[in-house]
């Protein structure tokens, strides 16, 4: 066993660097509220910048993809195309993976700890949000997977109808509702203080974390 961060390290980073995008997109752009309009993959950096400053440092992977990732979570590397067919999961990225860090023998030798879901401007339960949270209870509950976190940014304008804190309760009961299908799995949410800027809307970061039980 390599040396890993502690979990409660790691998802205090993710939040921190979704804070400092928010900083830094404020500051270069004078939006005080929509992060939002940010560019793709604006939050992955600034949370993978932030992790890669813990003092147990693991590898951090941008957008791999869910077959890479399981040719590394799985106790025969082999089986991941079987395991996607038996599990119905299409194919497509992660934000974020995290992998134990140490000198590599080969190219297959690497061991997938941690995937992330980074989603900008969250507001409302959607689909693809909802398969977010069925493909990683599915790829935690039988792989070397430790935990998987949907890390969200959600912000909306003081005209909306439905208030953040109603919309974050929203989502915790839409996502509930697909973890608990997983007996093997447990999940937590952290985070979800409402920010309020006075005149111009509210703004939130939360983490939704699946791990196995």
């Amino acid at each position: 066993m390599n040396p890993f961060p502690e979990k409660k390290e790691v998802l205090e980073k993710v939040q921190k660097g979704i804070l400092n995008a928010r900083e830094n997109f404020s500051l270069w752009t004078g939006e005080e509220l929509y992060l939002s309009y940010a560019p793709a993959n604006f939050l992955s950096i600034h949370i993978s910048q932030e992790i890669s400053k813990l003092s147990v440092l693991p590898e951090i992977f941008i957008d791999a993809t869910i077959a890479d990732t399981l040719k590394y979570a799985l106790k025969n590397t082999d089986e991941y195309k079987s395991f996607m067919r038996k599990n119905e999961i299409m194919d497509r990225t992660f934000c974020i993976t995290l992998d134990e860090r140490f000198d590599h023998e080969t190219n297959r030798d690497s061991i997938a700890k941690v995937i992330i879901s980074v989603r900008n401007g969250v507001r409302n339960v959607k689909e693809e949000y909802l398969n977010d949270i069925d493909v990683m209870c599915k790829v935690i509950s039988d792989s070397s997977l430790d935990y998987a976190v949907f890390a969200f940014y959600l912000d909306i304008s003081n005209k909306a109808r439905i208030k953040a804190k109603e919309r974050i309760n929203e989502l915790i009961s839409a996502f509930d509702e697909v973890s608990e299908k997983y007996k093997e799995i447990s999940t937590r949410f952290i985070g979800g203080d409402i920010n309020t800027i006075e005149n111009i809307g509210e703004w939130s970061v939360g983490c939704y974390v699946i791990e196995n039980k």
